[in-house]
């Protein structure tokens, strides 16, 4: 997981941040979130069960999660993105 790093302006607040103005300004799309199971944050997922708010993975899809993940091929935009922040 990335480190927080509030000195130099990046880090995971930084993404976080971003993405909430995201989901602010996003219309949700229908469709695609049905083919492919996303990378999201844990801590969001369970947010959104709780609030009602639709989610951002990581290849910026925006939807609301319902539907059982293990039933579906990985996104390859929010897999490949997901190996680079492992690094």
């Amino acid at each position: 997981m990335v480190s927080t790093n509030e000195e130099g302006g990046g880090g995971i607040s930084t993404l976080d941040r971003e993405l909430e103005e995201l989901l602010n300004k996003a219309h949700l799309e229908e469709g695609d979130h049905e083919r492919f199971s996303h990378y999201v944050q844990k801590d969001k997922i369970l947010q959104s069960a709780l609030n009602g708010k639709p989610v951002i993975a990581l290849c910026g899809k925006v939807w609301l999660p319902g539907r059982d993940p293990q039933k579906f091929p990985i996104c390859p935009t929010c897999k490949e993105i997901y190996e680079k922040l492992k690094k």
